[in-house]
């Protein structure tokens, strides 16, 4: 357990962080879903370009590392490409 006042602040600032950090990733996460599952090509390019600012701002705060966030990018332009 932690002996300093400083310690005890960083554990429950990080567990807030953790908290947060996890919101929005799974947010990101339930708005990829939904993008994979429109079948119309209209709107799914409007959703693409709302995940992608997710995506992307979740890579610029390193909740998920960069190069990830450009391979998911990419997977879902793709699909998103691929619609009639």
């Amino acid at each position: 357990m932690a002996n300093h006042k400083s310690a005890e602040k960083r554990i429950r600032a990080n567990e807030t962080k953790r908290v947060r950090n996890r919101y929005q990733a799974k947010t990101t996460r339930t708005q990829i879903k939904k993008l994979i599952a429109t079948t119309k090509k209209d709107e799914a390019q409007a959703l693409l370009k709302e995940v992608s600012s997710m995506i992307d701002k979740l890579a610029k705060k390193n909740i998920i590392h960069w190069k990830k966030a450009a391979n998911q990018k990419s997977q879902l332009a793709k699909k998103v490409n691929a619609l009639a």
